[in-house]
């Protein structure tokens, strides 16, 4: 059976920001759970010391890379949690995430949430999602 998405936005404002309200998801076989992914290099070493911009996109990379091992790429997502220290600072570069999601064709559902500080000193994102296929 293949896998029917069906967002699901009864007001359309987010659209314009990239993210669906919600995402009906219907004969899919498999569902993938990611854990959040910062910007740590493959011995869970931080990156990117005060970089928002640099974190945001390592730790992106850090869940394709998750999403991939799974058979899975960006456009499976259904679901993103974007936690950041600085909800301020992660405004300006927001567009990075927004564009890689656009060009894989995803607007999963996404909560924004402005945390006091993440697991791991130093590190400003973290980005937590959920795929199916």
């Amino acid at each position: 059976m293949a896998v029917v998405r069906t967002a699901v936005n009864p007001v359309t404002w987010s659209l314009e920001l990239g993210f669906n309200q919600g995402e009906l998801v219907s004969g899919h076989t498999r569902t993938l759970y990611c854990s959040g992914q910062t910007a740590t290099d493959a011995d869970g070493k931080p990156q990117h010391e005060g970089d928002m911009a640099g974190q945001l996109a390592l730790s992106l990379d850090n869940l394709q890379a998750v999403l991939g091992e799974a058979g899975m790429s960006l456009a499976h997502l259904v679901r993103l949690t974007v936690y950041a220290t600085d909800v301020d600072l992660l405004f300006p570069h927001y567009g990075v995430l927004a564009a890689r999601l656009g060009a894989a064709g995803a607007a999963p559902a996404t909560t924004l949430l402005g945390v006091t500080r993440l697991a791991i000193p130093g590190q400003l994102v973290e980005l937590e999602g959920t795929a199916v296929a």
